[in-house]
């Protein structure tokens, strides 16, 4: 956490920064090991260049702070104390207030942002969001661990969804049984709401699962994903139940050729864009290129959507260090869709699937 904090200060003087105040989950949790949930309260963290730094946080969070391992100056509030006076107060003691304070621009409200500039007064509020993504993008050996290892549950809910999907069940009770196995495990909370759509529903990529009864020939998508120790993971694949169409099948197949080629055009230094128009070409060729109608992929750690975006335009090169999906769809409305997707490592050898559950196609 010392490293962070310290390669973070270097960024601030390199950017003429004097503090930097951070209030997003993810971001806290990276630089302070604190993963608390804010609901409508003030959670935030404050750095300055002179390595002087600070939690800021209801009262009630206090025994969470002292478990994260955090050792350095904490404020707390009760409900009825305005946390905006006690902020004021420690940054008159500590250096007096700054020049110029920066904060994560993509995530700071509105109130919050004409607080901050109340405390300023003449001083300056800045953006450092880009520069907290590229602190975040290079995941380090134990950042890796932790993805391989949510990686592994998510591997184990699709394969429970599997061992439970059939002609009569319905996608929420698809859904009930995976997330009450995973917690079984001890998985608490899942990155996003569990996906489970089939039939003419899996046309709609980020679709709401219902009640509605799985049927003979139907597609059955599953996009899942957990959280293990503060790290997303996140995993999509489609099955087949019963007797399908010959034109499923083709869909299928052109999907997974799409995916395969993705992970073949990973190599350090590669534009990320290139990643998508090599994996769209496919789809294209196939005659499917209108009905790929998202990225081909995103980063992936704390947020299960995070820095760098794998959009086509997107000419950062790959990294050692990055994490990210890979997520070719074909989704035809009225017919129905597939996607699938993994979550991958690049590493000097080449892309690492962190996500292991089987591809080709099944037939249940």
């Amino acid at each position: 956490m010392e490293n962070r904090i310290n390669r973070l200060i270097e960024r601030l003087k390199e950017n003429d920064f004097e503090g930097i105040f951070i209030t997003s989950k993810a971001n806290v949790f990276y630089f302070s090991n604190l993963y608390a949930e804010a609901h409508e309260r003030l959670i935030a963290l404050y750095i300055d260049v002179h390595g002087r730094k600070v939690i800021i946080a209801p009262a009630l969070e206090l025994e969470d702070i002292k478990n994260a391992g955090w050792t350095d100056e904490t404020i707390t509030y009760f409900d009825h104390e305005n946390p905006w006076v006690k902020i004021g107060t420690w940054l008159e003691d500590a250096n007096g207030i700054p020049l110029n304070i920066a904060v994560e621009e993509d995530h700071l409200n509105v109130e919050r942002f004409k607080q901050i500039q109340s405390l300023m007064g003449s001083g300056q509020v800045v953006h450092a969001q880009k520069l907290l993504n590229e602190l975040r993008v290079i995941k380090d050996e134990e950042e890796a661990k932790i993805l391989e290892e949510a990686a592994r549950f998510a591997d184990f809910g699709i394969e429970t969804a599997f061992s439970h999907i059939k002609p009569g069940k319905t996608e929420l009770e698809i859904i009930a049984e995976v997330e009450y196995a995973l917690k079984e495990k001890g998985i608490r909370h899942m990155s996003f709401s569990t996906l489970v759509l089939s039939g003419a529903k899996t046309s709609a990529p980020h679709g709401t699962p219902s009640t509605k009864v799985i049927e003979d020939g139907d597609f059955v998508l599953m996009d899942l994903g957990v959280v293990y120790n503060g790290y997303c993971s996140d995993i999509t694949r489609t099955v087949a139940v019963g007797n399908i169409d010959y034109k499923y099948k083709e869909i299928y197949e052109t999907v997974l050729k799409a995916q395969e080629k993705a992970l073949e055009v990973c190599e350090v230094g590669t534009p990320l864009g290139h990643i998508d128009q090599a994996c769209r070409r496919v789809i294209e060729d196939a005659g499917y290129g209108e009905y790929f109608t998202h990225r081909v992929g995103h980063g992936i750690g704390i947020d299960v959507h995070e820095f760098p975006s794998m959009a086509s335009n997107n000419e950062a090169p790959l990294q050692v260090g990055m994490a990210f999906t890979i997520e070719p769809g074909i989704y035809v409305p009225g017919v129905g869709g597939v996607r699938i997707e993994d979550d991958v490592l690049m590493t000097e050898d080449g892309p690492r699937r962190l996500t292991q559950y089987p591809k080709q196609l099944k037939m249940l």
